[in-house]
């Protein structure tokens, strides 16, 4: 059993040319630091000042090929804490954010988990995408990255780590891990951007998530998803 007060969380953040976004998160993750947690940055290969502005800001800036998959694995395999959390840039967080996580994961109970999520912007179809993105977790149990999933080292090294795929790789986890507990779904609501959303059109790209993810659940080859998705 873990004991709150005394673990230590390992924040890994893939980044490929986040220099627009990266620096809000890593500035309130400091506090997180200054207790004793690591934050980590795996960069993929940016060709703008992601990386110059991370480094003063994180404890390790690693380079790897990109991919979030691969990214998020080589940070994993330099964490040194107990619990692994990973976030996405554009990931926004409050102070104290981290404790319910703490606190969830201190029992046997659950191995993982993840947050509710809200998105960023004010468009009113915005809410209803974060109330079935939420929703929709929770009844399947299945994570997606933007809700920062969160899990103990050794349910994360018993899996396997995230597979080696360009698309739906946080699905993929989500049902490994979902075989050795539930998830904890934390009803805090951790902000992302909405870009994406914004910038393709939101019913645009509510479709276009659900054909993939339809179509990843037939089994269609993920690098091709990763093809219709870009």
């Amino acid at each position: 059993m873990l004991c709150p007060t005394s673990v230590r969380l390992s924040i890994i953040i893939p980044a490929l040319n986040e220099a627009a976004v990266i620096e809000p998160l890593l500035q309130s993750l400091q506090s997180l630091r200054e207790a004793g947690h690591e934050v980590i940055l795996v960069d993929g290969g940016s060709s703008d000042d992601t990386a110059y502005l991370a480094r003063s800001r994180v404890d390790k800036l690693i380079n790897s090929q990109k991919g979030r998959a691969r990214q998020m694995n080589a940070g994993a395999g330099e964490a040194e804490g107990e619990i692994f959390w990973f976030l996405h840039a554009d990931s926004c967080l409050s102070f104290g954010f981290h404790e319910p996580l703490l606190s969830g994961l201190a029992g046997q109970k659950y191995g993982w988990g993840r947050f509710d999520i809200a998105l960023s912007g004010r468009h009113m179809l915005l809410r209803l995408v974060e109330f079935m993105m939420n929703w929709r977790s929770r009844l399947s149990g299945i994570a997606t990255g933007d809700q920062g999933i969160f899990v103990l080292r050794d349910s994360f090294l018993a899996v396997g780590g995230f597979p080696d795929i360009p698309l739906m790789e946080d699905i993929a986890l989500s049902r490994r891990l979902k075989r050795l507990s539930p998830p904890l779904c934390l009803r805090q609501r951790l902000e992302t951007s909405s870009r994406r959303w914004e910038e393709r059109g939101i019913l645009r790209t509510v479709l276009l998530m659900w054909e993939l993810r339809l179509a990843y659940a037939v089994g269609v080859d993920p690098a091709k998803l990763e093809k219709l998705y870009r």
